[in-house]
């Protein structure tokens, strides 16, 4: 089973500009293991100070992008876990989660966490098949 690490544009440069040791997205055994998403603007790198359904939907568009480019797409996802850190956020990410997966949604993980190094309140990641 070969590893295949695969370039984003508009993500890849920007993680590793900002030197964080992770890979955006690798492709092994069948699968595409997409690594958290945060609300990241692809164009600037930035982080934008928006509400969370625009935080959201901009995590999912990324991840849209980054299944894309490994040659996958949103309707073969299997798994996602939602990082969020207000748990009072559910009915607002889910009224744009649904958007994304309105048929036969994947499983999945709603988790609250505490905070991140940057100020952003939503991040994703997935499995999906290829």
């Amino acid at each position: 089973m070969k590893k295949e690490i695969i370039d984003i544009p508009g993500i890849s440069k920007h993680l590793k500009k900002e030197g964080i040791p992770l890979s955006a997205v690798v492709r092994a055994g069948g699968f595409v293991f997409v690594s958290g998403q945060p609300p990241v603007d692809r164009r600037t790198g930035k982080i934008p100070l928006v509400n969370i359904k625009k935080q959201t939907q901009m995590v999912l568009d990324n991840i849209k992008v980054c299944l894309e480019a490994a040659g996958s797409s949103l309707d073969k996802v299997v798994k996602c876990t939602v990082y969020i850190t207000n748990a009072a956020y559910f009915d607002e990410v889910n009224d744009v989660y649904r958007k994304y997966f309105r048929r036969n949604p994947p499983a999945r993980v709603f988790c609250n966490v505490g905070s991140w190094p940057k100020k952003f309140d939503v991040e994703i990641d997935c499995i999906a098949i290829v």
